[in-house]
């Protein structure tokens, strides 16, 4: 039941049936603005309703490119070439999407125009360093305001550079390669631990391995072909229904076509790895990338550690996974995970109070958590911070709670997952 934005989520005797996820967010931003930079008109199958890709899809329709539906529902986007963007009317609008503005900051370097990129207050707490320092080593002008939004960029003239990333982020990768679009020769991105991949393989790049070295390249001038782009399903979102489906007993949950990119799934394997009984089926490839149906069935699970290369790519479903955590037998580890502190909120601290108020035994750690599972949770009055994956977080956790548990700002979760609470409920048989 939602009212003046709070949740009251009740605890659930099971969960069963047919789940569809949103699409995935992180193709569709890209899929908008390599539509946008497309020679012709391209389509998107799928793209998907989330705040944070309508607000892509806006900043593109600043920059000049003809965007529509067809009577299929299909977006139709008609580019305007690589180096045909226009210069915008006012601020562009990211919403909430560190996404966006990072990924358009790399864009826009190159152009001869100016831009200016803001974002809602979230966003704007945002670090934005991160961008412009490999973007002012090819010749890139770039302003921040104490080192976050607003971000004034200053079109120049940008030369390719070889940019080795000091911590591992799909990002900021993408930020240099759509820059090194516009840029004289060649533009290289070197990562010692894989980040998500989806700007590689849409730009059809090719992997180089040198020994810990992966070095990405591209070439000023490439040209973008016009085509049609299928977003899958989003794991990140299939990912609380899977811990959903695992810690509330006696459920039975089948998830169809949801994205399984070896950059992004880590947290399937952290879960088998703890006891849970997911399967994946009819795997198949979509638009590129990899596609399967899961079901999760419920069943046991036990604390796990989890460090190192492991956590880019399931640093959006730590949240989640706390929350199984507090639920497994034993102790898990969280670490390597400082990056949680940078998001929507601080996802350390947040996690650990919403549990804590839950009655778990959470330790917060500079970079990660210790969660020793095993005290029952009981329902409570917990905050989203207006992050959306700490609200959903707390809708699985309130699932197995004893009590009702009020979750406020809950419509925060549509920023990627409209619908979410809806969703949630018909699971629980109470939609």
């Amino acid at each position: 039941m939602m009212t003046n934005d709070r949740r009251v989520v009740s605890p659930a005797p099971m969960l069963t049936g047919t789940v569809q996820v949103p699409a995935d967010k992180s193709i569709a931003h890209r899929a908008a603005m390599l539509a946008a930079l497309s020679d012709g008109t391209s389509r998107i199958v799928h793209f998907p309703a989330a705040r944070d890709p309508q607000s892509t899809l806006a900043c593109m329709r600043a920059l000049g490119a003809g965007v529509s539906v067809d009577a299929d529902g299909i977006l139709v986007v008609d580019g305007l070439g690589t180096d045909g963007l226009r210069a915008p009317a006012g601020p562009l609008d990211c919403g909430n999407s560190g996404t966006t503005m990072r990924l358009l900051a790399g864009l826009l370097a190159g152009r001869d125009f100016e831009s200016t990129l803001v974002g809602d207050e979230s966003l704007s707490a945002r670090p934005m360093g991160r961008i412009r320092d490999p973007l002012s080593l090819m010749g890139a002008a770039v302003e921040l305001t104490e080192g976050h939004a607003p971000v004034h960029v200053r079109g120049r003239r940008l030369r390719g550079i070889t940019y080795e990333l000091p911590v591992a982020s799909a990002q900021v990768k993408s930020c240099i390669l759509l820059a090194g679009l516009l840029a004289e020769g060649t533009t290289t991105v070197v990562e010692r631990v894989p980040s998500r991949d989806h700007t590689e393989r849409m730009l059809g790049l090719d992997l180089v391995v040198l020994g810990d070295r992966r070095l990405l390249s591209v070439d000023g001038g490439k040209r973008i072909p016009a085509g049609t782009w299928t977003v899958p399903g989003d794991f990140s979102a299939a990912a609380f229904f899977l811990v959903a489906g695992s810690v509330v007993p006696g459920s039975v949950l089948h998830l169809r076509g949801v994205g399984m990119n070896p950059t992004r799934n880590a947290l399937l394997d952290v879960l088998r790895a703890m006891g849970a009984d997911i399967s994946v089926e009819s795997e198949r490839t979509l638009g590129g990338e990899p596609v399967a149906d899961l079901t999760v069935r419920s069943a046991a699970l036990s604390g796990v550690s989890v460090s190192g290369d492991i956590i880019p790519s399931l640093i959006d479903e730590i949240p989640v996974l706390a929350v199984a955590g507090a639920l497994a037998e034993g102790t898990t580890e969280i670490a390597d995970a400082a990056e949680l502190r940078l998001k929507e909120t601080d996802r350390l601290t947040a996690m650990t109070g919403m549990l804590t108020a839950m009655g778990a035994d959470v330790e917060e750690r500079p970079d990660g958590l210790v969660i020793r599972g095993g005290p029952v949770l009981r329902g409570a009055e917990v905050e989203s911070f207006g992050d959306h994956r700490i609200a959903m977080a707390a809708g699985v956790a309130a699932l197995v709670a004893r009590g009702d548990t009020v979750i406020h700002g809950a419509s925060c979760a549509s920023v990627s997952f409209p619908g979410f609470w809806d969703v949630l409920d018909r699971a629980a048989g109470r939609g």
